[in-house]
């Protein structure tokens, strides 16, 4: 635990802490009583409420719709799995400004509903829900699938020899079994639907504010400090405490498993049920998810009254009028790759310490080692902006005097990729049966060779997996990035903004021609991780 306690105390802590002195210090004196009348405010409480109940709204609401697609993914054989697989982890990388503008194309004024059938959604809660689950739909698929296509099948199909119903065998066998991947799955929901900015800020209108909305409102427009530091305070103990009852919550759930090898527990589906089951899937998966991508993809192709590349070769080229970059954007193609391997390594690196000791159960600093168990989720429920402007103010003197180097982007973008790395690969471990381990201890293998040979190939699946949600969130990370990224290394989430940010036609289409270019690298990339991943998790077990 010592490299992910370093890791976050100096990148995590240290940053946050400095920032909310900064807003609660006046003459070197703390103001506690500034709190009270922050909180005391009705347009506080107003945005406290309605960041609550959209977030569990939107936590429900994505659990309904994406479970069904975990079970497809994980039991299912079926032509262009992988890729369609991709495809739905596409849009959790995707900037939440350019999520918001084409939501906004398709349910909004003069949008795909408006033309069609005269109904209008922007400026209400259920496009913010909508928008939501269109995020957070890979996040159920990936971490609740990944645990679930290695459940042995046949357990399930003896409890139906016994005499029990479809619903009562998954209900009393399969459903305890995932339960703990389910909560996993369902905190980091909440997590980023509580900390929502981007698509409340684009499809709520004036009408509806998150924390996160109003801590960026009161930074970077009213200046006031305190009022912000006062909602980041409110935001960290908010998410500390629902952290504290998850971790509680699962530790009494979780049990030893019996983990197979997934390439066997997935085949083609059979019976009118599975095959209503897979269509279902896959038009929940064709509305939600790929017609915003095609609105996008479409936008980024129109040109005036017709369509063309035009969009696409101006990235290429530096403005010659002059603007915010210094280079072409599409370098930010290669920035950003290079920052998310980085980035995903670090993740990999320091939530992989941190997964392998939240599972072991033993030891005199157990319970020491369990309350960390939530901090590592914190990251992602502490304000982006928060953590990006507290890296500016505290890494610019020696030993840490980073503010000039190009590490503090993978760094920061690393802070969220570690939650990923601990909740995809923790499961699987306490799942792990630890008679083996002691087994293979009292056999006299070192405990370096009882991780090697023990848990390492029943985890190399989850490790993979945890993998492609690092360099996902790296990909797609910008509320702090942007406070980092230099303007000749800009990022593409960065340049994306910026450029929508910019009045014209020209700065507009070249922002969707970005965002294009961002969803066909992830893509990409999470295909060939799909193959990696396939080749070497076959024959494992």
């Amino acid at each position: 635990m010592l490299l992910p306690v370093a890791f976050f105390a100096v990148f995590f802590a240290y940053p946050v802490t400095a920032i909310v002195g900064r807003g609660l210090k006046a003459d070197g004196a703390w103001e506690f009583g500034r709190v009270g009348e922050v909180l005391g405010r009705q347009d506080i409480l107003d945005v406290l409420w309605f960041t609550t109940w959209q977030a569990a709204a939107s936590t429900a609401l994505t659990l309904l719709v994406a479970l069904p697609g975990a079970y497809v993914f994980a039991r299912f054989d079926f032509p262009g799995k992988a890729l369609l697989r991709a495809v739905v982890t596409v849009p959790f990388v995707l900037p939440t400004v350019v999520v918001g503008t084409a939501f906004l194309a398709v349910l909004g004024r003069g949008g795909l509903l408006d033309e069609a059938w005269g109904v209008r959604l922007d400026t209400t809660v259920w496009a913010i829900l909508l928008a939501h689950v269109f995020f957070n739909y890979a996040v159920v698929v990936r971490t609740v699938g990944g645990l679930w296509a290695q459940l042995d099948p046949r357990q399930e199909e003896a409890a139906r020899v016994l005499g029990a119903s479809r619903l009562t065998a998954w209900r009393r066998v399969t459903l305890p079994a995932l339960g703990p991947s389910v909560a996993a799955a369902g905190v980091m929901v909440f997590l980023f639907t509580f900390t929502s900015f981007g698509v409340v800020q684009i499809l709520g209108g004036p009408s509806y504010s998150t924390l996160e909305v109003e801590i960026y409102r009161q930074t970077a427009q009213v200046f006031d400090l305190s009022t912000a530091a006062v909602l980041t305070l409110v935001q960290f103990a908010a998410v500390g405490a629902i952290l504290g009852v998850h971790a509680w919550t699962v530790r009494r759930r979780e049990s030893a498993l019996r983990l197979v090898d997934p390439a066997g527990t997935a085949r083609r589906p059979a019976g009118a049920g599975q095959w209503a089951v897979l269509g279902g899937v896959l038009l929940s998966v064709l509305l939600l998810v790929l017609v915003p991508l095609g609105v996008l993809v479409e936008r980024s192709f129109a040109v005036g009254d017709g369509y063309g590349l035009d969009f696409y070769r101006a990235l290429g080229e530096l403005d010659p009028a002059g603007g915010v970059f210094l280079v072409p954007p599409i370098e930010a193609v290669w920035n950003s790759l290079s920052y998310a391997v980085v980035a995903t390594a670090l993740a990999l690196l320091i939530g992989g310490l941190a997964a392998a000791a939240l599972a072991r159960r033993d030891g005199p600093l157990r319970r020491l080692v369990r309350g960390f168990d939530a901090l590592l989720m914190l990251p992602l429920g502490v304000s982006a902006v928060t953590v990006g402007f507290g890296f500016l103010i505290t890494m610019d003197e020696p030993p840490l005097d980073l503010r000039a180097s190009w590490i503090l982007v993978p760094l920061a973008q690393a802070l969220v990729g570690v939650p990923f790395v601990v909740r995809t690969m923790l499961p699987v471990l306490r799942a792990v049966d630890g008679r083996l381990r002691e087994a293979a201890a009292v056999l006299g293998a070192s405990p370096l060779r009882v991780w090697r040979e023990v848990d390492l190939p029943m985890v190399r699946r989850a490790v993979l997996v945890a993998a492609g949600f690092a360099f996902a969130v790296s990909l797609g990370e910008f509320g702090a990035t942007v406070f980092l990224a230099r303007p000749d290394r800009p990022t593409l989430p960065v340049a994306v903004a910026r450029l929508i940010g910019r009045p014209g036609e020209m700065n507009y289409g070249q922002a969707m021609a970005l965002s294009t270019v961002l969803m066909v690298v992830c893509a990409v990339s999470l295909v060939l991780l799909e193959r990696v991943r396939n080749e070497r998790t076959s024959g494992e077990f």
